[in-house]
């Protein structure tokens, strides 16, 4: 069981500061980024049709950008749950994402992705737990580099 949240439970968690986990690897399918595209409301042609894609200079179809989360979000997942950070994770809210992408992510490509956790901090009664995500590509490349910023409110 989870302890409830409180200003404390953060000042514990501030040594798993630049904390990493083990990596996440993620194979992109063809179905995968169709099912992902059309229930995002993705309709270019690259995101759906392997000729438009491969037309265009692509070995496959093309992961939509928003695609990252699927792959990334497998790597924060430990994070949320490490004992040592003690998150609350029934009183976590999300609270914001930054992405920066690289070269695009296309179907057959095999992601791996590095969380690590960047910040800790307590502000205003509520807990900041702040992670990044690396992704990299079969080559080496990094395809995605992710900030997430999650809130723990407090038990009430």
């Amino acid at each position: 069981m989870r302890r409830p949240y409180t200003a404390a439970s953060v000042n514990r968690a501030l040594d798993a500061i630049g904390k990493t986990y083990e990596p996440a690897l993620y194979a992109v399918g063809r179905e995968k980024v169709r099912e992902y595209a059309y229930a995002v409301g993705e309709i270019d042609a690259l995101y759906l049709d392997v000729d438009a894609a491969r037309a265009a200079g692509f070995a496959d179809v093309v992961a939509p950008p928003m695609f990252a989360v699927v792959y990334q979000g497998r790597a924060v997942t430990p994070a949320l749950f490490d004992p040592e950070l003690g998150i609350d994770f029934a009183h976590l809210v999300h609270g914001e994402q930054e992405f920066r992408w690289g070269p695009l992510v296309v179907a057959g490509d095999e992601i791996s992705t590095i969380a690590t956790v960047k910040d800790i901090r307590e502000r205003g009664g509520l807990g900041f737990y702040v992670f990044e995500t690396e992704s990299r590509n079969q080559s080496g490349e990094v395809v995605c580099t992710g900030l997430w910023t999650n809130i723990v409110r407090p038990a009430q």
